[in-house]
């Protein structure tokens, strides 16, 4: 049987992996990307950690493996004959599956596309980390305003790894500074608003102490190159890093006639994954509970591999269970906070629980001497004179 899985992030990769090791499977697995990019380290990446602890190129990771990748672009889907089409060629399957990711919403707020920063690929992250550099090194002065917004995981862990960053760059160059001035802005009441409110208490009573400022129930309205407004207050800046708002794969909603999707935006799956006899979507695609999560994208896509190849061979199949993940959230230096039912846990401890998190998420996707590789590198930084000239 010939599947064909559409994406290289958590949940194409893992399915690819996981349909490889049946030999009555044939793997073909597409991406735009020639890489991974894992997730939950961006955040470091940014701020001044190692790339080869977040990008990953997908040749190293199927290497040895059964599985076939292509880097292509789809453009079309022709569930009756059973093809996707690429931008190179078409591709015909058996089964596919869809694992294509979210992209970033700007919720239609006037200029944060043009001005403001992303951390979510790598062109983002090289960008930001160049711009805080230059800023340094050619106005020889520190931007005294920097606004990240979002206080979803992302956003917190960046707020609270910023000003270790900028530190270090300026003292790299030897450049005296004064005291800078971060500030989360979460349109919510409060920060972290997936998780408890005790949680998001614990969290916000870390962010401050790390001095930075909270700003829950604000929203902005609209960026320039030098200013940004915040419920109307007019906030002079040029560093605004945009974590906030994220979308269903437009190429779901531009090929409505074959996907019915749900409010949001995701697609709406059976009790199998699927949208048809031949088609799966999961991850941040589908909409089931706790999508959105890389263990999610995980245990979706290590239900979709089992479940072809039990209709492969005409076994009992089990119908799709969602799991409640843990979530970890590091803010700052070797301070996290997890999560998971009632459990909580803050402080060192949650640090701790974290790497271990990040090994075992790293050995989900990459051969165990990569994934031992990346973890080590997250314990690393580059060197600021030299990173953003790379």
């Amino acid at each position: 049987m010939h599947i064909v899985i559409v994406g290289g992030g958590f949940g194409g990769i893992k399915a690819a992996l996981e349909l490889a090791k049946n030999h009555a499977m044939s793997v073909t697995l597409i991406s735009n990307k020639d890489h991974f990019v894992y997730y939950p380290s961006l955040y470091a990446v940014a701020t001044g950690g190692t790339r080869k602890q977040s990008f990953v190129p997908l040749s190293d990771i199927f290497r040895g493996t059964r599985v076939k990748f292509v880097q292509d672009t789809i453009v079309g889907y022709d569930p009756a004959r059973r093809i996707i089409n690429g931008k190179l060629r078409n591709y015909s399957y058996q089964r596919a599956v869809f694992a294509l990711g979210a992209v970033t919403s700007y919720f239609g707020i006037k200029g944060l596309e043009d001005y403001s920063f992303g951390i979510k690929s790598h062109d983002e992250v090289v960008a930001f980390r160049r711009h805080i550099h230059d800023e340094l090194t050619s106005q020889r002065k520190i931007d005294k305003q920097y606004v990240v917004v979002g206080a979803g995981p992302t956003g917190v862990e960046l707020a609270a790894s910023l000003a270790h960053y900028i530190k270090h760059i300026a003292e790299a160059h030897s450049i005296r500074h004064s005291r800078i001035r971060i500030r989360l802005v979460e349109a919510a009441p409060r920060v972290l608003p997936r998780m408890s409110e005790f949680a998001s208490r614990v969290v916000t009573e870390r962010l401050k102490k790390l001095d930075i400022d909270v700003m829950t129930n604000e929203k902005v309205e609209w960026q320039d190159d030098d200013e940004v407004s915040i419920s109307g207050r007019s906030i002079p800046t040029r560093t605004v890093i945009w974590t906030s708002g994220v979308a269903n794969n437009p190429f779901f909603a531009s090929h409505a006639d074959h996907f019915k999707l749900s409010p949001n935006g995701r697609v709406i799956v059976d009790e199998h994954l699927k949208v048809d006899e031949y088609t799966y979507v999961i991850g941040d695609n589908a909409y089931t509970p706790y999508s959105g999560l890389a263990q999610t994208a995980l245990h979706d896509a290590l239900y979709a591999a089992r479940d072809i190849i039990r209709s492969h061979h005409d076994h009992l199949r089990p119908t799709y269970e969602s799991m409640k993940p843990p979530v970890v959230v590091p803010v700052g230096t070797r301070w996290a906070i997890m999560e998971w039912n009632w459990i909580c846990v803050s402080g060192y401890l949650g640090h701790l629980i974290r790497r271990s998190a990040d090994l075992i998420g790293y050995n989900d996707i990459l051969p165990l001497r990569l994934a031992i590789d990346a973890w080590r590198s997250s314990e690393q930084r580059e060197d600021a004179c030299i990173v953003c000239q790379k």
